[in-house]
């Protein structure tokens, strides 16, 4: 990821509306959600709604996929992976022991520990 396409998607998470729909996205992978559901549960017009989920998608946050009449939208994990990425590349110059609270507060959400049955 260069520069460019970090500004971009951070930019696109700097307005309420679209970092709520953005992390409730992310809490229904894989699933996804209707675009008409995504402005319910946000609570904003269906329009508005249209344009922020563009702006994410623009930024390469969200993915959309068509299921009939429906429009279902994805957090793109990959986008987040690279913006995460990118935004760590760099940690600490590479002092290990300084990172390591970091990507531990990172990882309990995918350990298998974290997984409820």
């Amino acid at each position: 990821m260069d520069s460019n396409t970090a500004i971009a998607a951070l930019g696109a998470l700097a307005q309420t509306t679209r970092l709520e729909t953005f992390r409730l996205l992310v809490r229904h992978e894989p699933d996804g959600i209707p675009a008409g559901e995504l402005a319910r549960l946000i609570d904003v017009p269906q329009n508005t709604m249209s344009a922020h989920l563009a702006t994410l998608s623009r930024a390469g946050l969200v993915t959309s996929e068509r299921q009939s009449r429906s429009i279902i939208y994805r957090a793109d994990l990959n986008g987040l992976r690279e913006l995460t990425l990118f935004l760590l590349k760099d940690c600490c110059g590479g002092s290990t022991e300084l990172c390591a609270p970091l990507i531990a507060e990172l990882a309990p959400c995918c350990s298998p520990e974290a997984k409820v049955s």
